[in-house]
């Protein structure tokens, strides 16, 4: 993947806080990167697609690609991880 691919994918994963309690979603929507990790772990792509009409194919890309920086950054610095969904972590 190339980094103007990765950070397409990066660009469709938001953080605000007046959505979803400040969970990452996905493009704004009402969406959170958890419900896409949960719902995919059980069903077709397809399947989900149609469940969700406005979800789009890279949406689950970037929701799976999120979730492995940030097993990725929690496996090299567990501290890191606790702040990296809404910025750097608090000491």
């Amino acid at each position: 993947m190339t980094r103007e691919q990765l950070k397409g994918l990066q660009a469709r994963i938001t953080v605000d806080p007046a959505v979803l309690a400040g969970k990452p979603v996905i493009r704004g929507m009402r969406i959170s990167v958890e419900q896409i990790l949960t719902a995919i772990a059980g069903v077709l792509q397809a399947e989900l697609l149609a469940e969700y009409p406005g979800l789009e194919p890279e949406d689950i890309q970037a929701a799976l690609q999120y979730a492995g920086d940030l097993n990725f950054i929690s496996a090299v610095s567990p501290r890191a991880a606790e702040g990296s969904a809404t910025g750097p972590a608090r000491r």
